[in-house]
């Protein structure tokens, strides 16, 4: 216990730990937490103590959880415009029906009333669809895809932040896999 006190003392007056805060005490003693490019793994902790890495097996498996944790990242942002073409489409369809029953409406009227109202009359045979606007659950659930989004995208900055650089090349390769799967879709022009 004692030279986990003098190591922790020295880390606190940043002697004999080249830059590292090495204060924090985790399960398998104590951590490596550095704010400098790094290329650590036994010992290191990650975002809390509780994460800390005693093992070069624990240390892959968090390498898959984080290139899975941005590909999840890159999921959700493809949901996320999934719904709003979900939406757009509803509204379409709708407004299409909507303009396909008022001709219909109009040639189903008496032969003695010849007058049109001033809705039918101002609206020309081209009339530009409306605006769609999101009901409150619809804008909910959106709202729920975008906190989602943020949170994930925070934790995997919380990441970075530790700058080691095989979590940064782990981030890479899920940002690479998950827009290689997730935004693979027609382009159009326009």
């Amino acid at each position: 216990m004692a030279s986990a006190t003098t190591a922790a003392g020295a880390a606190a007056t940043g002697g004999g730990m080249d830059h590292d805060m090495s204060a924090m005490m985790g399960k398998g003693g104590l951590c490596k937490i550095s704010m400098l490019w790094n290329w650590n793994v036994i010992n290191t902790c990650f975002i809390s103590k509780h994460w800390q890495i005693t093992s070069r097996g624990m240390f892959a498996g968090s390498c898959i959880g984080i290139i899975l944790l941005v590909i999840a990242l890159e999921a959700l942002r493809r949901l996320s415009k999934e719904y709003d073409r979900f939406l757009i489409k509803q509204h379409t369809a709708k407004f299409r029906d909507a303009s396909s029953s008022a001709p219909i409406a109009l040639a189903a009227k008496p032969a003695k009333s010849e007058s049109v109202t001033s809705q039918e009359a101002a609206r020309p045979a081209g009339v530009a669809m409306p605006p769609l606007r999101p009901s409150v659950l619809q804008q909910a659930i959106r709202a729920l895809l975008h906190v989602a989004q943020f949170a994930v995208a925070y934790f995997v900055m919380l990441l970075a932040m530790y700058y080691n650089g095989y979590f940064i090349i782990c981030i890479f390769i899920g940002a690479y896999i998950g827009s290689f799967v997730f935004h693979w879709e027609p382009l159009t022009a326009g």
